[in-house]
């Protein structure tokens, strides 16, 4: 007991810089933070997904995996809101039920503490408090990343993890050097992976700086090879725990970002038509509640509406009613003049179809039921007129080299029925595997001519009422969802007369089987079509290109006050841009330089040093390529804050580049002192710059038509100034 008789001491090392430079990164970025009450930008964007989730509505959001909503709503959630608030205009007023504040903070807290975290990036690297200090200075700031991160926007929460997962990289290696495999070392590690899924998790653009640390961590796992001093046991339990890290809990973590997403939107919603019929059945209203009892195998006599999993231009049904094709189109073309067969978007009796054994007279199902299986021949009889689906060597009204598809009436005119189809389903287990409702992905193969049917997604003229065009594509191409259908409403057929089967059509299923998709397979295919969908990539007024990002030369106008003059822009400060660009310029030339020099055995800095400089530019300089670069390639609608996440760790390496020119290319102490007095004239410029912008940073304040001319910067200032 002698240790009760000792008092308990408990020491830390508090850096001071770091407390003071947090304290200034939250005032920046807290100071009235409710203001202005109104919708800004793309917060009526993403205010209607927090809408979802405090409703528990399914949505589809193709710019990105779901954990950064998440993270908004959780302020959502935080501050009490009920979802009811109509996200639809820019500008408009919040109710009283809406947080502001509490639906800010996360963007907010995000960008006031990647100030500190920019310290301690520079410091882990190796250079001096002063060059870490300048880089937290300028990421507090820049104009740019104080507007992003006081709004409900998900660019300063991207930027974070970002910075967290290359921090948290940095102390790992740093560990490594002295204390591997000690508990510090594995929670840097373990955090880095954690980071990395974040950031993609965030948006996907977070996996460009995830293959960096991913890239780097090889290079340094590579050299770990290399150490003649490690066993092999040592180097092996080294990449494993690396393996395990940062590449394995990164996945488990992204996974979880989902099943959470999936837990919480458990209801039907606006986005439920992109998905399948069976993502549409496991959630609660909307489809489930018409599908919810449906014999589950597809039997000879069953009644079937069968989509088309392509579901573009717009999700649809195989359909068919009682108009006929033209006998002679606009072009001049014939057709069989049968009845017509078409993709119809909406729910209709029409789109119901029997499913007959051809070699039996009866449309109703037996007792016991006989399923249909892959392989086996098949009529598709359309339930309202009870005609065959059909197909024949004749053009589709729209798509010449394909067949027309109809329904088979007999004009006696030599032109047989050509209504066989055989069913091959797609994602079967075996060859034995039964055609199920919902679940089994099926084709039809047309017996005669081996055509499958397609949609083509051709929208027919007013004589086919601008409904989708259906054909029978006779050169197969491989698999494509276009030619992929299923059974997406299912009964099993009761009555042999047409008058009671229509009866029969339009009346609820009675039979009660469930089935619920596991979460893999509703995380594939909401994955898939995170992917896959498009969002509208129209022009933007104030969209803009990479190119006009580096020199800053667009803005954008994220908020107008409607009474006074008072505005938000996105606008960056000129001073730090510039001069970011031109140390990235000045780095990839001295790097070039000194690697020209060591191969000629010509050694400019010592070793360490030299270790130091090539890890700064791996992280700093390939940050910003990675997070830059591959905009050039990308099709979509691009704004000014893309940059944002590259231009940050530009900031980084703009204190580098000074200090590297300071201890290394200045030869005399007055040379430095020349130096260091730029540097302090500069950095004063680029406060001056900052706060000459405040006004158009925090929108607090009007401005007169003289101080908007003021500020304009080149051309794309105009609209201020046409304004007033």
């Amino acid at each position: 007991m002698g240790f009760l008789q000792r008092p308990v001491v408990v020491t830390a090392d508090i850096n001071l810089n770091v407390v003071a430079l947090t304290a200034v990164g939250l005032l920046s970025r807290l100071w009235q933070l409710a203001y202005p009450r109104a919708v800004v930008f793309d917060e009526v964007y993403y205010g209607q997904y927090i809408s979802f989730y405090m409703k528990r509505i399914f949505f589809l959001d193709s710019s990105g995996p779901p954990f950064g909503h998440m993270l908004l709503a959780l302020g959502g959630y935080i501050g009490g809101f009920d979802g009811n608030f109509l996200w639809n205009r820019i500008g408009a007023e919040y109710s009283s039920n809406v947080p502001v504040w509490c639906l800010r903070l996360l963007p907010a807290l995000a960008g006031a503490l990647s100030v500190p975290m920019a310290y301690q990036i520079v410091w882990e690297l190796g250079f001096s408090p002063c060059a870490a200090m300048g880089a937290a200075l300028l990421v507090l700031i820049e104009n740019a990343l104080v507007t992003q991160s006081r709004l409900m926007l998900l660019e300063s929460v991207l930027i974070f993890f970002d910075l967290l997962a290359v921090l948290s990289y940095l102390k790992f290696f740093n560990s490594q050097k002295h204390r591997p495999f000690s508990l510090s070392w594995w929670f840097w590690l373990t955090l880095t992976g954690m980071a990395c899924s974040c950031a993609v998790g965030v948006k996907y653009v977070g996996v460009f700086t995830y293959l960096l640390v991913l890239g780097v961590a090889a290079v340094h796992a590579w050299h770990l090879i290399g150490d003649q001093t490690l066993s092999n046991v040592c180097v092996l339990c080294h990449l494993l725990a690396r393996a395990v890290a940062l590449l394995v809990i990164p996945a488990a973590t992204y996974l979880l970002f989902f099943y959470v997403h999936l837990a919480l939107l458990c209801r039907s919603g606006p986005h439920d038509q992109i998905m399948s019929s069976a993502f549409q059945a496991s959630l609660e209203g909307g489809l489930a509640r018409i599908t919810q009892g449906q014999p589950l195998e597809v039997a000879y006599g069953s009644q079937v509406t069968l989509k088309n999993a392509f579901g573009k231009p717009v999700p649809c049904w195989l359909h068919s009613h009682q108009s006929t094709y033209p006998v002679i189109y606009e072009s001049g073309r014939g057709s069989s003049h049968q009845q017509q067969v078409t993709c119809y978007p909406f729910k209709d009796v029409n789109n119901w179809w029997i499913i007959k054994d051809p070699r039996r007279h009866q449309l109703v199902v037996n007792n016991p039921p006989r399923p249909v299986r892959h392989g086996d021949i098949v009529q598709l009889v359309h339930g309202m007129t009870t005609r065959f689906l059909n197909t024949h060597d004749v053009a589709a009204p729209l798509s010449p080299h394909s067949q027309e598809v109809s329904c088979y009436v007999d004009y006696n005119i030599s032109m047989p029925a050509q209504n066989l189809w055989r069913l091959d389903i797609v994602n079967r287990e075996s060859d034995a595997e039964v055609w199920k409702t919902i679940l089994s992905e099926v084709r039809f193969v047309h017996v005669n001519t081996s055509a499958i049917l397609k949609l083509s997604g051709a929208h027919l003229p007013d004589w086919g009422f601008r409904q989708l065009e259906v054909v029978g594509e006779k050169l197969s191409r491989g698999y494509h969802e276009s030619t992929v259908w299923n059974v997406e409403e299912h009964r099993y057929g009761k009555s042999q007369e047409q008058k009671e089967r229509e009866l029969e059509l339009h009346s609820p299923t009675e039979s009660d089987i469930s089935r619920n998709l596991s979460f893999m397979a509703r995380f594939s295919e909401l994955q898939w079509r995170m992917l896959t969908v498009r969002s509208d990539d129209s022009e933007h007024k104030y969209s803009s290109t990479p190119l006009d990002w580096v020199m800053l030369d667009t803005n954008i106008a994220y908020w107008l006050h409607p009474r006074t003059s008072a505005q938000i822009h996105l606008l960056g400060n000129i001073v730090i841009w510039a001069s970011a660009s031109l140390a990235t310029m000045v780095y990839a030339l001295l790097f070039l330089w000194y690697l020209l020099r060591r191969r000629r055995k010509v050694y400019d800095l010592p070793e360490d040093s030299w270790l130091r400089w090539v890890l700064a530019g791996a992280l700093c300089a390939g940050g910003w390529a990675v997070n830059y670069l591959p905009f050039f390639l990308m099709e979509k609608t691009l704004f000014l804050y893309h940059y944002l996440p590259a231009l940050t760790f530009q900031i980084l390496l703009l204190p580098v580049v000074f200090e590297h020119i300071s201890n290394h290319l200045c030869r005399s102490q007055l040379q430095r002192s020349l130096f260091g007095a730029l540097v302090v004239a500069w950095f004063a410029s680029a406060c001056h710059v900052s706060n000459t912008l405040r006004p158009l940073t925090y929108g607090d304040r009007s401005l007169s038509p003289s101080e908007l001319k003021a500020l304009r910067w080149k051309d794309s200032w105009d609209i201020l100034i046409r304004k007033y």
